[in-house]
């Protein structure tokens, strides 16, 4: 316990009465009103402050400026994330000093985050992009709360719809996207890129993955055919989760794969040609940009949002690709191993966006044990 003793004294000059201490480590002196204009109401005020000094419990206000806060945050916490995830941070941060505008760390308080998320409603942001934004700035607090440059973190009331995120896409729907591609990206390059999209419809891969994927070089994210069975290697950077690791791979993308002559599993796995053949490999915008202009051509609707300006519609995408193959899976295999297959860091994640969304397919299989509709249900049974 520190030994500070808080005492009571009286300016003519102020109204109430002020409180001082001088800290014992540095020899600082500090002072507050204790808003009482009578002594022993003063002293009852000042005895609390001297309590809670004591027990380490009272923090001055945060003194960091937000431009501060944010480059210790981008240097000590981001710079060790994925690009993408480092981007979309900062795309959150970029938004709050558009709108809220903070000169220091404590101007992000309760009531600047409620006008925060009202004005990213009004631009017309799909409730899924407000969430994440909202949750990489807690992130961000909490952090800020941990280093002691924040007393306390403001309460942050998380939108509960989503909205805009897609869906997985059925077989149908996939097939009538492949015969787009031809005229999209050019006879010439629709092998290629047939190639790539049969690949992320067996394989479950992110965009950014795909893209990584090598067939022989272990710095990236590789294929690996030595083992019993075809495995995934991941290092570190290539991996959202940022951890060195082999996961398995689905037996339906190793076959694609296994049809790749020996001599050429050399180089990158996909690497679709840009339509103009410029000779650079294509980034991963263009290519994403790409699939969604196929999934508009091929009018595989995903989602649509009535916002101010009307009705915004979202196609197939490499993410509703992805969806599709953990949709399949998860009927297939335990949690735990669908998790892998996803390489989701936290199986939270995989029960929340795919197990746990699959009540309605599980619910198909109990009602087709008993008859399709009520009219062909044995009564009996519904009664026991």
């Amino acid at each position: 316990m520190r030994e500070i003793k808080v005492y009571v004294t009286r300016s003519p000059k102020r109204t109430y009465f002020q409180m001082r201490y001088i800290d014992p480590v540095t020899g600082e002196a500090h002072q507050r009103s204790s808003r009482a204009i009578r002594r022993r109401e003063a002293e009852k005020v000042a005895a609390k402050w001297e309590h809670d000094l004591r027990e380490g419990r009272f923090k001055e206000p945060s003194k960091i400026t937000w431009i501060e806060f944010r480059h210790r945050y981008e240097d000590e916490v981001l710079a060790g994330k994925a690009a993408g995830t480092a981007a979309k941070a900062c795309s959150a941060f970029n938004h709050v000093e558009q709108i809220i505008r903070p000169k220091m760390l404590v101007s992000i308080t309760a009531d600047a985050i409620s006008r925060f998320q009202k004005e990213l409603r009004d631009k017309d942001l799909a409730e899924s992009t407000i969430k994440g934004h909202l949750a990489y700035l807690k992130a961000a607090l909490r952090w800020a709360n941990r280093k002691k440059l924040l007393v306390e973190v403001p309460d942050i009331d998380m939108p509960t719809g989503g909205g805009m995120k897609g869906r997985a896409i059925a077989t149908e729907e996939f097939e009538r996207i492949l015969p787009k591609v031809s005229k999209m990206v050019g006879s010439w390059a629709a092998d290629s890129w047939l190639f790539l999209l049969w690949g992320l419809w067996w394989s479950g891969l992110r965009l950014g993955e795909a893209l990584n994927l090598s067939w022989d070089d272990r710095r990236l994210l590789c294929v690996d055919f030595t083992g019993r069975r075809p495995m995934f290697l991941i290092q570190a950077h290539a991996h959202k989760s940022r951890k060195d690791c082999i996961l398995p791979m689905a037996p339906e993308f190793a076959k694609f794969l296994m049809q790749t002559p020996d001599e050429d599993r050399t180089g990158y796995v996909f690497n679709p040609p840009s339509r103009r053949a410029s000779g650079g490999r294509l980034g991963l915008d263009s290519v994403s940009k790409t699939i969604c202009c196929l999934g508009e051509a091929a009018g595989v609707k995903v989602a649509e949002r009535h916002g101010k300006n009307g009705v915004k519609v979202k196609y197939a995408s490499a993410q509703d690709f992805r969806r599709a193959f953990g949709f399949r899976w998860a009927n297939r295999v335990m949690p735990v191993i669908l998790q892998q297959l996803m390489r989701h860091e936290s199986i939270s994640t995989t029960m929340e966006f795919y197990v746990g969304r699959n009540a309605e397919a599980a619910a198909d299989v109990l009602w087709e044990a008993v008859g399709d509709t009520l009219g062909d249900t044995d009564p009996v049974l519904l009664e026991n």
